[in-house]
């Protein structure tokens, strides 16, 4: 049987073309896109696609177009085996992670993917990156089954579970990492799936439901040496705050100054959700391995594992947006909701 797949242009980089009287980047009609890239064509399924009006610029993505996108996949569900999502790449782990806790009983793929040069041009990144990307979300098992039932980041030849990105260079085809989490396809002559890291469902048929309420009253802090604590103060007190990443030293670490482990305790005294992640790209949160990081945990302090930061805010936005009791958020942040920690 035919599948089929729909490509949604979002915006980004890969969809402009350069002006041959000016040289400037602009949108080319997407509608057209199996004239840029006829190899498409080539693919034994039907491919369609689906243009955001206005186009959104990666930079502006916020979350009420992460909920827009949301709806166009539960929309177009039933119609589709695969959805292939072009985007600019610069939150494209933010979109990614996101989308991977908004889509509840996911069991299709969601392939994000873009590029660094835009496919109008010759050394484009964008075609190779736009074919994979479809081949991968129209691959089935015997059974007809998605190989790859996730949300997730296709980039110059590697596939990742979306909530395990980062966007690693600006320049380098290879835009993207995951280094806490192996890719889950790697693609060659053939491409070669990694079976047994890809996450599939519990149980098949479950309607798709998508988490349209995000609350964003979340801070980031990086700790960093020098922090003045009339600023981390002003911070903490920000009116509506539910939530603070910190993003800490190595393993876990903070300063041991009085005033900032004071700080720490008054916010845990009040109910708001501490998330302790690493500024390291690699590794892992273990907040028993120093004293800095007991101290943490004995204030209440969650652990965020090995997630990214764009994860661990994408996920508090979801937690917090289903659960209006703190103590939920904070039990449910400790659990390996979508693959995006290694517990």
């Amino acid at each position: 049987m035919e599948r089929s797949i729909l490509i949604i242009y979002t915006g980004g980089t890969i969809g402009m073309k350069q002006d041959p009287v000016d040289f400037t980047l602009k949108p080319f009609n997407f509608g057209q896109i199996l004239s840029e890239v006829p190899e498409i064509r080539k693919f034994v399924c039907r491919v369609d696609t689906y243009s955001f009006s206005p186009l959104i610029d990666s930079s502006d993505a916020q979350p009420e177009f992460w909920i827009d996108l949301a709806r166009l996949i539960k929309k177009e569900y039933a119609n589709y085996d695969g959805f292939v999502v072009l985007h600019g790449t610069d939150t494209m782990s933010f979109t990614a992670s996101a989308l991977s806790f908004m889509l509840e009983n996911l069991e299709k793929p969601v392939v994000f993917t873009g590029s660094q040069l835009p496919i109008g041009m010759l050394r484009t990144d964008g075609k190779e990156n736009l074919i994979s990307a479809v081949e991968i979300a129209s691959a089935a098992d015997e059974q007809g089954r998605p190989i790859v039932p996730e949300v997730t980041v296709f980039f110059d030849s590697h596939l990742y579970r979306g909530n395990r990105t980062i966007k690693y260079s600006a320049e380098n085809f290879w835009a993207f990492r995951s280094e806490n989490a192996p890719a889950l396809a790697d693609t060659g002559i053939h491409i070669k799936y990694n079976l047994d890291e890809i996450r599939y469902p519990k149980q098949y048929g479950n309607p798709l439901k998508i988490s349209e309420t995000l609350d964003t009253d979340v801070a980031i802090l990086k700790i960093f040496p020098g922090m003045r604590e009339n600023m981390v103060r002003a911070l903490f007190a920000t009116e509506g705050l539910r939530a603070v990443i910190l993003e800490t030293f190595g393993s876990g670490n903070a300063p041991t100054q009085k005033w900032f482990l004071d700080i720490i305790s008054e916010a845990d005294r009040r109910g708001l959700i501490i998330m302790n992640i690493t500024q390291c790209i690699a590794g892992c949160v273990d907040m028993e391995a120093y004293a800095t990081g007991i101290e943490l945990k004995k204030m209440g302090v969650v652990s965020g594992y090995d997630s990214t930061l764009e994860a661990a805010l994408a996920k508090l936005f979801y937690l917090m947006g289903k659960y209006a009791d703190n103590d939920v958020v904070k039990r449910e942040l400790n659990k390996n909701l979508r693959g995006e920690i290694s517990i």
